[in-house]
């Protein structure tokens, strides 16, 4: 059954997941060793209600290039929210 306090407008107009990193978001990033984001996406989607923007990013680690997943959101407490709830987390490494 869904109700109206379920819908969220920002799933509708299909613009919750932004496609650019904004540099006003909160952002984290993560060292992923399994493909697990699309359950992460899902696990926002469910969880969450803000805007968010997931992507891959490259740095620099022991001076070499590694590819890190950065995870960013329009809310802070989204953020926080997040790093102590979402139980995907165990597969990565902050």
């Amino acid at each position: 059954m869904i109700t109206a306090d379920k819908i969220n407008p920002l799933n509708v107009l299909r613009c919750r997941e932004v496609s650019d990193p904004p540099p006003y978001f909160k952002y984290l990033t993560l060292d992923i060793k399994y493909n697990i984001v699309d359950s992460v996406k899902l696990w926002i989607y469910d969880n969450l209600k803000h805007r968010f923007y997931i992507g891959e990013t490259l740095t620099i680690d022991n001076n070499q290039f590694v590819v890190k997943i950065k995870i960013g959101f329009e809310e802070p407490k989204d953020a926080s929210f997040f790093l102590l709830a979402c139980p995907l987390l165990k597969y990565a490494s902050i």
